[in-house]
């Protein structure tokens, strides 16, 4: 099935139930307690490579493909390839920046041949694959250098040519979707727009993209300044498949942001919070019932197409998930009248 039709069927069946997304890879492969020679996989590196998630597409496949079939099995429609640091940029802190198109095709191949191996088992409930691009480690519109605010460690050019190396890889693998996530920085995430559109336009086809945010700060802002509003504003020409937030904080905190893209966003919502706050030692207590509690409400406010989890999420959290919302109404996207929008650090409408 083309891409085009697989965001038609993907529209279609958000229209008629509440969607569920996978949670993350990063603290379920912790749970493996993999130590170098784990992540290695018998293979040779320069580099250490413990803490490198990405590369156990292809020295680990087992840990990311078990990972990945819990969540199917708790109820995901939607799974995400482990490659959220799989870029040439992020890479390069493991010296395996020459293995992105490697890893990036591997995970595509291995969550592809699951998501295919459950929507077989059940052709009723079909299963979608986004393929992860996360932020990198680098930023466009801050200085690294508080003593020289005009330097930038990368341009926008080098960010657009190393999400469209990792795009072109998902691709190949066999992706129904890109997924921007995690976005901090509103100008990297223009660079990962636009190298989705220069993917699809020499590949000929409509290449579907999602577009999730996240805050830095409670006040409800990312790192370039932007309101939840502004930063709409900011990717709404490109009419991502769907808009929301992800990370930084939990469904608690993230509650009035939600209500805020729910009045605003015009295609479908996804959001997938954390579990919570971290405590002091940097894990997450919140209780798989909490948080299908917490998001149940925002699905009986009519705000939820699609909803997963983020850092420290399990399977048990999203087969909680699955039943909270299960058998509530899915939201209807919002209808806006013509206006002239546009976005600085705030939004502004003119109609």
């Amino acid at each position: 099935m083309r891409r085009d039709a697989k965001a038609d069927q993907l529209r279609r069946l958000a229209g008629e139930r509440i969607l569920v997304k996978d949670g993350p890879y990063g603290s379920m492969i912790q749970t493996y307690g993999l130590d170098e020679a784990g992540f290695r996989g018998g293979q040779a590196f320069t580099h250490d490579q413990k803490g490198n998630n990405d590369l156990l597409n292809i020295t680990r496949p087992d840990v990311i493909g078990e990972i990945c079939d819990a969540y199917l099995a708790a109820g995901a429609d939607i799974v995400a390839t482990n490659t959220f640091n799989a870029n040439a940029i992020s890479q390069a802190d493991y010296g395996t920046e020459s293995m992105v198109r490697e890893i990036n095709l591997a995970a595509a191949r291995l969550t592809r041949a699951a998501a295919d191996r459950f929507s077989a088992e059940t052709p009723d409930k079909p299963r979608f694959v986004a393929g992860a691009l996360g932020p990198t480690n680098k930023t466009l519109s801050v200085s690294p250098d508080v003593n020289n605010p005009g330097y930038r460690a990368v341009s926008f050019d080098e960010v657009k040519a190393i999400y469209r190396e990792q795009i072109d890889g998902l691709l190949d693998g066999g992706v129904d979707f890109i997924l921007i996530e995690t976005v901090f920085d509103t100008l990297n995430a223009k660079a990962a727009i636009v190298a989705a559109d220069e993917a699809a336009e020499e590949r000929g086809e409509e290449l579907p993209v999602m577009v999730s945010m996240t805050l830095t700060d409670l006040a409800g802002r990312n790192i370039s300044g932007q309101t939840v509003e502004a930063f709409w504003h900011s990717v709404r020409h490109i009419r991502p498949l769907t808009m929301g937030m992800n990370c930084s904080f939990g469904a608690t905190e993230l509650h009035p942001y939600v209500g805020v893209l729910n009045a605003q966003v015009d295609t479908l919502l996804c959001v997938y919070p954390n579990a919570g706050l971290p405590n002091d030692m940097g894990a997450y207590d919140e209780a798989p019932e909490t948080t299908g509690r917490l998001v149940r409400g925002w699905a009986e406010s009519g705000w939820l197409n699609i909803v997963g989890g983020c850092c420290g999420t399990t399977p048990d959290h999203i087969r909680a998930i699955a039943q909270a919302v299960k058998g509530l109404a899915p939201r209807t996207p919002t209808v806006l009248p013509p206006a002239l929008r546009l976005s600085g650090m705030e939004a502004a409408s003119f109609f």
